[in-house]
C-alpha cells in the first residue's frame, strides 16, 4: 500500500512538473495569426483566390461522393486523412509577417485518396481553424485553401505516381509526396504574398525571393520531419487497417471496389 501511495505521488509530481514546463515553455506571447490571417490580403486578390479555389472544391466534392458510394468502408480513412490534417497543421510557428510555418498534413490524404479529395478536406480544416482557432481566416480562406489543399496536394501526388511508376520503393514515394507537398504549398504562399506586396525595388521576384527565403529557414526541416512521420503512419495503417488499404489500392489500380 505505501508502495503505491509513493508510486501515485511520483506521478503527481511528474505531471506537475510536465505542466509548469509547458506553461513555462508556451508563455503567452504576441505572434502574428497561422496561415494567411485574416485581414491581411487586398480585396482583389483575396477575391481572385476564391475564385481560384472554389472549382477545386466542387470536383473535390465530387470525388468524396464517388469514392464514398463506391467504397463507404472508406469513410472512416477520410476522417482520419482529415483528422491527420488538422493535427498536423495546427502547429503554428511565427514566420512572415502575417503568417506562419507549420507542417501541412495533406501529404497522406493526398497518397491515399488523390488531390482532388483534399480540396475539400483541407479546406475543411482551414475553415475550421480560422472560425474555432483564429488560425488564418474567412477573407483569406481562399488564397489558403489554394496553396494548402490544391497546390501542395497536386505537386506532391505528381512526385507519388512518379516515383511509383519509375519503380521506387512506397516508402521512399510517400516520403517524397509528403514532403513535396509541404513545400510546394510555402512556394504558392510566397507567390500569393508577393504578387499582392511586390517590393519597391525588384517588384514581384524580389519580394517572393524575401518572402521564400524567410519560410525556407523553417519549412525545409518541417517537410522533412513530415515525411517521415507519414511515412511512420502508413506502416501503422498497413499494420492495422489492410482491409481499407486493399480497397484502396484497388482504386488506385482503376479496378472496382
Amino acid at each position: 500500500m505505501v508502495k503505491l501511495k509513493r508510486k501515485t505521488a511520483a506521478s503527481t509530481a511528474l505531471l506537475v512538473i510536465g505542466f509548469t514546463l509547458f506553461l513555462l515553455v508556451n508563455e503567452p506571447q504576441a505572434v502574428y495569426a497561422m496561415h494567411i490571417m485574416e485581414g491581411f490580403l487586398p480585396v482583389g486578390w483575396a477575391i481572385f483566390w476564391w475564385v481560384a479555389f472554389i472549382p477545386f472544391f466542387i470536383l473535390g466534392v465530387r470525388a468524396i461522393r464517388k469514392i464514398t458510394k463506391e467504397a463507404p468502408e472508406l469513410k472512416l480513412m477520410l476522417g482520419l486523412a482529415a483528422a491527420f490534417t488538422f493535427v498536423l497543421s495546427a502547429l503554428k510557428i511565427p514566420s512572415v509577417t502575417g503568417s506562419s510555418s507549420h507542417p501541412t498534413g495533406t501529404g497522406l490524404g493526398t497518397v491515399m485518396f488523390g488531390p482532388l479529395p483534399m480540396s475539400v478536406l483541407g479546406s475543411m480544416v482551414l475553415l475550421f481553424q480560422a472560425v474555432l482557432l483564429a488560425h488564418g481566416g474567412l477573407t483569406t480562406l481562399g488564397a489558403n485553401a489554394f496553396s494548402m489543399a490544391v497546390a501542395g496536394p497536386a505537386a506532391g501526388y505528381a512526385v507519388y505516381r512518379l516515383l511509383m511508376r519509375s519503380g521506387s520503393k512506397q516508402g521512399l514515394a510517400i516520403f517524397s509526396a509528403a514532403a513535396v507537398a509541404d513545400l510546394a504549398t510555402y512556394i504558392v504562399t510566397s507567390i500569393q504574398l508577393a504578387v499582392a506586396f511586390p517590393a519597391v525595388e525588384g517588384g514581384i521576384i524580389a519580394s517572393f525571393m524575401k518572402f521564400g527565403g524567410i519560410f525556407a529557414i523553417t519549412q525545409i526541416p518541417l517537410a522533412v520531419s513530415e515525411g517521415l512521420l507519414t511515412v511512420l503512419i502508413w506502416n501503422w495503417l498497413q499494420s492495422f487497417n489492410t482491409d481499407e488499404l486493399s480497397i484502396l489500392k484497388r482504386r488506385m489500380k482503376g479496378e472496382r471496389v
